[in-house]
């Protein structure tokens, strides 16, 4: 088993319930040993840098900080949001001492910047798709799925350090070992509205209804994406985007994890499936 440091963030536990018990599941079958960090606290969310720059510093650092402590020196956030903000902070904080020295000050903790933060692609990416493959028990049988990366685990390409930001490819690499086909879209890494779901909702709305609307027509039969904000705006708001732009297909959306533990062999009540609000019946 190799093991990484797991920190789940305030939607695992919540909102996105379904996309921590589906990773839990598929773990071990792939050799991965989560390590939920112990009395870990919320990275900051998507507001705190618009509020304080330091809080937004110091929330992620001490993280980094338990994660470094624990000797978890690779830790992987599976939401896009706890992935871009642990990942900033630390490349912020490995840039500049003298802001590492202020935030080990304000958060009483001596973070030296050991932790290499890793977004949930790069951990499947790592264990390697041969091993992927090899536990495979329902192939997905040339399903077509759009790959949706959205905007947060890719960019800023000097913070993620990837060079394929605008054509990504893993998860892609992920879907064909599971048996799936991936499609050509042209969406794939454009935001769906993020946080303005609430204070933006015609224009979250509209977003959302284009990216649907590249991915059907692409020829997609599900999307699959690796993040909670993502989901919530694509799943939880299509009935009002079919609703508001007259169109009768709905299309599921599934966490990249919810998607192997199908072909893994998982019930979908085990994985989560029935949390969701566009039922899950294409596969």
């Amino acid at each position: 088993m190799i093991r990484f440091g797991y920190y789940p963030g305030c939607s695992l536990e919540s909102s996105a319930v379904e996309f921590d018990l589906s990773l839990r599941k598929v773990a071990p079958l792939l050799g991965i040993e989560l390590v939920e960090l112990p009395d870990w606290n919320c990275c900051g969310a998507s507001a705190a840098h618009s509020i304080n720059h330091l809080l937004s510093l110091a929330l992620p650092a001490r993280n980094l900080a338990i994660a470094e402590g624990e000797n978890l020196l690779e830790l992987m956030p599976p939401c896009s949001a706890c992935y871009s903000n642990l990942a900033k902070a630390n490349y912020e904080l490995l840039g500049s001492p003298g802001v590492l020295r202020q935030i080990n000050q304000l958060i009483e903790m001596n973070y030296q910047g050991r932790v290499r933060v890793l977004s949930i692609l790069e951990l499947l990416n790592s264990i390697g798709i041969e091993k992927i493959v090899s536990v495979v028990k329902n192939n997905l049988d040339g399903k077509k799925v759009a790959c949706y990366y959205g905007c947060l685990m890719l960019r800023p390409p000097k913070v993620t350090g990837r060079l394929d930001f605008e054509q990504p490819r893993g998860m892609d690499e992920v879907v064909r070992a599971l048996g799936g086909e991936p499609v050509s879209w042209g969406f794939k890494t454009e935001c769906c509205g993020a946080g303005f779901s609430m204070s933006k909702t015609e224009v979250v709305l509209k977003l959302c209804h284009d990216i649907l609307n590249n991915a059907r027509a692409n020829g997609a039969e599900l999307i699959a994406l690796a993040c909670p904000m993502c989901m919530s705006n694509l799943d939880m708001r299509q009935n009002a985007i079919l609703k508001r732009y007259g169109v009768k297909e709905s299309l599921p959306i599934l966490y990249i994890t919810e998607l192997m533990g199908l072909a893994l062999g998982f019930p979908p009540e085990e994985l989560g499936l029935n949390r969701h609000y566009i039922p899950v019946t294409t596969i």
